[in-house]
């Protein structure tokens, strides 16, 4: 016989006075506040160290080794430190800045910066950008030496981690590599928070890339999903671009260039790629010494043949190249190649008169798609003759039998 349990003496029904038990009681509770209440709150502005790409919180720049990260790092810590300009065109508010740089020592720092001050004269104050390389890991003491920073610092805006990998602490067998990660960066990513200061993680990509950028960092989706900032630097035939996607950013990507140790922006990267694709199809059309087709455009530039007819359509529409005929286009300068009325569709076949000594009609091929036929005699296509008279053999033919001309009658 199956035994019934019974209740304890002290049990009371959810929702009756004094339901709530011992254990309960001592749970936490959530402190919340209305929509209204919010809404009517002051917030102080997002605080932006670099701004449109790296404001305060947690951050994560990645990238392909060996691409620059520490060389735009160290631009943007130049550039906090001494309220100069982040790539060259951003201006950033003064204030102090901790480079945790733990792959390079004081020698590579100095060349680094040599680099890009060659000459001391010029060099600005850099006092308020301080160098630090021990490795301290989360969980172990991290926390708590960048805080005793920020209270020592006059006035705290960044601090930059060079590498992550070397501060990130080993994972519990029990979790798995997304619950790893996050908890491994939640603490660091509150603290920035709490403070308002930046904090610039540089870490790896995998090789072969993603199709989302934020899909590329080496590791799980958790560093990502903790971060509140993600930047991806990257290169491929266009160039180097640098996208960013975050809480407070919003999504963009920036054309780049690195040279002699200076990054400098360039502009929105799908409008270079279009300018850069416009200059050659231009500098194709210039140098051809005949109207070109969009098959020879894409081997001339390399282009991807949907994204090439695309933009000679928005091109010659907008008036910037011109269209010679069926699927040929010139450049405007090259006003010999513009001599020739383009052919209209009509023009593919020009029918001409009967010809009198051989009593046949006559076509001349002027063009076959859009390709005007060698110089020379016109290539002629007879059709049969046109018989105006009885065919001879006709006659010579046996006369029909009487029934079957009766039926034809």
């Amino acid at each position: 016989m199956n035994s019934i349990s019974t209740l304890p003496q002290d049990y009371e029904p959810l929702g009756a006075p004094g339901s709530l038990k011992p254990a309960v009681k001592q749970c936490p509770t959530f402190a919340t506040k209305s929509t209204n209440e919010i809404m009517n709150t002051l917030y102080a502005p997002v605080m932006w160290v670099v701004e449109g790409y790296l404001p305060e919180g947690f951050s994560v720049l990645a990238g392909r080794q060996k691409l620059g990260k520490t060389w735009l790092a160290i631009d943007w810590a130049i550039a906090v430190a001494t309220s100069g300009c982040a790539m060259g065109e951003i201006t950033c508010e003064r204030g102090d800045v901790l480079y945790i740089d733990m792959e390079n020592g004081d020698r590579r720092i100095q060349r680094r910066v040599e680099t890009i001050f060659p000459n001391s004269a010029n060099r600005p104050d850099l006092s308020r950008l301080q160098w630090a390389g021990d490795v301290i890991a989360l969980g172990k003491g991290f926390i708590g030496a960048i805080e005793k920073w920020r209270l020592s610092a006059a006035k705290p805006r960044l601090i930059v981690i060079d590498v992550l990998q070397r501060i990130k602490p080993a994972g519990l067998k029990a979790r798995n590599a997304y619950e790893n990660d996050y908890d491994a960066f939640a603490g660091l990513q509150s603290w920035a928070m709490e403070h308002g200061i930046a904090v610039l993680a540089l870490h790896h990509t995998r090789k072969g890339g993603a199709d989302d950028p934020l899909e590329a960092l080496t590791g799980s989706n958790g560093l990502s999903a903790c971060a509140d900032t993600t930047l991806v630097l990257d290169r491929d035939a266009s160039g180097i671009t640098l996208y960013v996607r975050g809480r407070d950013v919003e999504e963009k990507e920036t054309a780049l260039i690195f040279d002699g140790g200076i990054w400098s922006m360039i502009g929105d990267a799908g409008e270079v790629r279009r300018s850069d694709e416009r200059s050659r199809i231009l500098s194709e059309l210039f140098t051809a010494n005949a109207p070109i087709t969009p098959v020879e455009l894409v081997a001339a530039t390399g282009m991807k043949r949907n994204n090439l007819d695309q933009l000679l359509y928005r091109m010659a529409k907008a008036g910037e190249i011109q269209k010679c005929g069926r699927g040929k286009y010139v450049h405007l300068d090259r006003s010999d190649l513009l001599t020739q009325a383009p052919p209209t569709k009509n023009d593919k076949k020009i029918r001409k008169p009967q010809s009198p000594d051989t009593n046949t009609l006559e076509t001349f091929d002027e063009s076959i798609d859009g390709q005007s036929n060698p110089p020379g005699p016109p290539i002629r296509n007879v059709r049969s003759p046109i018989r105006t008279e009885p065919d001879e053999r006709e006659s010579e033919l046996p006369e029909l039998p009487e029934f079957l001309r009766r039926t034809q009658q």
